[in-house]
């Protein structure tokens, strides 16, 4: 290999002197042969194409020693990888290609089953220049005792394996086309049934809508691949301050411990626990930022002991059976919005070992009093008069759509006022077991958040006396077509209201 060039010695090193021929003879020539030997031994280095292995910087001069790299010091298989999903060689290219562009770690991709993240067209697209792996025959990769190659399509496991995945993809299309049509169904006849009836109420308008959402969580996990979302949310010290606080105070309860962190996104819980002291930190995620995360986890040389894993934890199949300690920031708009509470109670049942913890272990929904003439006038007074036009009918439509806002502390009433809304927030606790207890809140009278609060408008204002009680009632659900928004009922003396949060 051209790392010994460095050795090399010069021509003739190590041979023997000749002696001088007592009959002066002249020296006869060397044959090309021994030419030859001799040049090559002056050059010492091996010229050539050479490769980058999948996982790290480490160069080679064939593939064959790159997949033997990867098996050794990466425990990565790609004769295993290509005989578990059935590929092909167009999909072996978009392996490769797949693994150069967004380098997953091994164990994340010794961890897949069912969909595969390489499947689309952008990943035959070579992402190195002369890439030797991709000039590679899989048959070689293949041990006739164990492997099974592309090109054996008589083998009925292979064959099975591959019309499994084939029918998978077959279910997925289908669907994906059955629900296009169905949604540009219901797009035509909201547009018919808007333009022949004037007089369309707001709650039919609102089901049609709401209708078109059914594949609600594709669109929330593409929302949190984009990096600005979790800008906002790592920005947010109320939030990501009181975690690490938590961690860091009571690194008890992380030393030695399998971790699983549901909703990793960027990966910073999963790194506060990692430093803390865990033994192994599993983090979930659903959305693109994964791969983000991956990189971020290797530049802090952290990838030994946090391992990330692409998709739904109700999905995935993890490197192991129970945790001793689930951590989560699962908490939406109004503490409930996004559902994802439901996942890490999935998590919870599923993988919790026995005397484990979930983190954080108490929330509090609070409402309070708003009395503000200026929001009442903006949000709704504006209406009955727009540039001299009575726009008065939008209300039905702004009323029910609860806003999330930061609220000025000074409106929440505490004596005699007249209602214009009423507001929700949410307090956090980690609490269980912990030395050092850690709280935050979402209130207006502490330091915002990224969560606000949660504004329910009341279209006439509710007149109450100096130390009255103010009585209601207040359920909240989801919506059915759309799971990870919420529907909230408010009745409050008289008043009764349906909000929609999504």
């Amino acid at each position: 290999m051209a790392s010994g060039a460095a050795g090399a010695a010069p021509a003739g090193a190590g041979r023997p002197p000749l002696e001088e021929e007592e009959d002066d003879e002249e020296m006869p020539e060397l044959s090309d042969g021994e030419d030859a030997w001799e040049e090559e031994e002056e050059e010492g280095v091996i010229e050539g194409p050479q490769t980058r292995c999948l996982f790290c910087d480490r160069l080679f001069s064939s593939a064959e020693d790159v997949f033997s790299h990867c098996k050794i010091e990466h425990q990565f298989n790609v004769g295993d990888v290509i005989s578990k999903n059935g590929l092909d060689f167009y999909g072996y290219i978009k392996l490769i290609n797949f693994v150069r562009l967004k380098k997953p770690t091994a164990a994340y991709l010794n961890s897949l089953s069912g969909p595969l993240p390489w499947e689309g067209e952008e990943y035959l697209k070579p992402e190195l220049e002369d890439d030797l792996l991709l000039q590679y025959d899989i048959e070689d990769l293949c041990e006739p005792a164990n492997v099974l190659c592309s090109n054996e399509l008589n083998d009925t496991t292979m064959l099975l394996e591959q019309l499994k995945h084939a029918e998978h993809r077959a279910k997925l299309a289908e669907a994906a086309l059955i629900r296009a049509q169905d949604d540009l169904q219901k797009v035509k006849q909201f547009a018919q049934d808007f333009v022949m009836n004037a007089d369309v109420r707001n709650s039919s308008s609102a089901n049609a809508i709401a209708d078109l959402h059914e594949d609600e969580d594709g669109v929330y996990f593409s929302s949190y691949g984009h990096y600005g979302i979790h800008e906002e949310m790592l920005k947010d010290k109320v939030r990501t301050e009181s975690y690490r606080d938590f961690v860091y105070k009571n690194p008890h309860l992380f030393k030695d411990k399998v971790v699983l962190d549901v909703g990793c996104g960027t990966g910073i819980l999963s790194m506060f626990a990692a430093k803390a002291g865990a033994k192994q930190v599993i983090g979930v995620d659903q959305s693109e930022i994964v791969y983000q995360a991956m990189d971020i986890i290797r530049l802090n040389k952290l990838e030994n002991i946090i391992t990330l894993v692409k998709g739904r934890i109700e999905e995935v199949d993890l490197p192991l059976e129970k945790v001793d300690v689930i951590i989560s920031e699962w908490m939406g708009y109004f503490l409930l919005f996004e559902s994802m509470l439901d996942s890490v109670i999935y998590a919870k049942d599923k993988y919790l070992a026995e005397g484990g913890s979930v983190y954080p272990d108490t929330c509090t929904i609070s409402l309070v009093a708003v009395g503000d003439m200026n929001k009442h006038v903006d949000k709704l007074v504006f209406w009955e008069d727009v540039y001299g036009f009575d726009m008065s009918c939008m209300k039905k439509v702004v009323i029910p759509e609860a806003v999330v806002e930061v609220l000025d502390p000074n409106t929440i009433i505490s004596a005699a006022s007249v209602i214009k809304a009423i507001a929700g927030y949410f307090d956090v606790f980690f609490e269980k077991d912990c030395h050092n207890k850690v709280l935050f809140s979402t209130g207006p009278f502490h330091a915002k958040t990224h969560w606000k609060q949660t504004v329910f408008l009341l279209e006439k204002p509710i007149a109450v006396e100096a130390g009255e009680d103010l009585r209601g009632k207040i359920t909240v659900c989801k919506n059915r077509k759309d799971p990870r928004s919420l529907f909230i009922t408010l009745s409050v003396k008289d008043a009764k209201q349906t909000y929609s949060l999504q």
